[in-house]
C-alpha cells in the first residue's frame, strides 16, 4: 500500500470522524436523524456518528453504505451496540447495490460534499426510496455570501485533498429538488464556532415526487 493509499485508508477516515463530531455538526445530526423511520437507508455511514440518534422506536430495519473500510468499523462496531438486524457494506452512492423502492427513509448527513457525482448520487437515493419516502439531510456547501464563495473557491482545491473529495462549493438544495424531491427546509446558517469557509449549513426533509 503506498502512502498516499494509506494516508486515505486510515488518517483521512479518523480525520472525518472527528471533523464531524464537532459540537455545532453534532447539533445538526441530533435534529435530523431522530425523524428516521421505517426501513432506513444511510449512505456515508462511515464512523457510526449518526447511530446514536436513531430511535429504535421508529426504525424498523437498517442498511447503510460507506467507501470506507476502516470507517465501516467504526459503523458496525456502533450498529453492533444498538442489536438491530442490519445490512452495512461498502459501496458508492452513484451505485448503490439495492434494489427500487426498498426504504422508507434516506438519511444522508455530510455526505453530498464528498461523492463523486451528486446527481448520480441523488438518482440513486431517490431510486431506492418508496414512492413519497423521505430523505433527511444536514450537509455544509456553498455560501450564500459572495465574499465567503470567494475564499470557498480559493481553498477548496488544498481542502478536497486533505478530507477526501469533500467539496466546498457545492449547492445544497437545489440540487435534491432537481433530483425529484419536494423540499421542507428545516433550517440554514453558518454554524457557530466554524470557518465561515466551511460552515454554511443546511437541513431538513425531502419527500420523493412520484
Amino acid at each position: 500500500m503506498g502512502l498516499a493509499n494509506w494516508y486515505d485508508e486510515h488518517i483521512v477516515p479518523r480525520f472525518i470522524k472527528c471533523a464531524c463530531s464537532a459540537p455545532a455538526i453534532m447539533r445538526l445530526r441530533e435534529a435530523v436523524v431522530p425523524l428516521a423511520s421505517g426501513r432506513v437507508f444511510e449512505i456515508g455511514c462511515g464512523g457510526g456518528i449518526n447511530q446514536q440518534f436513531y430511535d429504535p422506536a421508529r426504525v424498523t430495519g437498517f442498511a447503510g453504505m460507506d467507501p470506507s473500510a476502516k470507517g465501516l468499523e467504526f459503523t458496525r462496531a456502533a450498529v453492533a451496540g444498538k442489536g438491530w438486524e442490519a445490512d452495512v457494506r461498502r459501496g458508492f452512492g452513484e451505485a448503490i447495490p439495492f434494489e427500487d423502492a426498498s426504504f422508507d427513509c434516506v438519511v444522508c448527513t455530510f455526505t453530498l460534499c464528498s461523492v463523486g457525482s451528486q446527481e448520480q448520487t441523488l438518482a440513486e437515493l431517490r431510486r431506492i426510496l418508496k414512492p413519497g419516502g423521505r430523505l433527511l439531510y444536514a450537509e455544509h456547501g456553498q455560501a450564500p455570501d459572495p465574499a465567503v464563495q470567494k475564499w470557498q473557491r480559493r481553498i477548496e482545491p488544498v481542502w478536497k485533498r486533505l478530507a477526501l473529495g469533500c467539496h466546498l462549493t457545492r449547492p445544497i438544495g437545489a440540487p435534491i429538488a432537481q433530483a425529484g424531491f419536494s423540499l421542507n427546509v428545516l433550517g440554514q446558517r453558518f454554524a457557530p464556532g466554524t470557518p465561515r469557509f466551511a460552515g454554511w449549513m443546511e437541513w431538513g426533509e425531502a419527500q420523493r415526487i412520484g
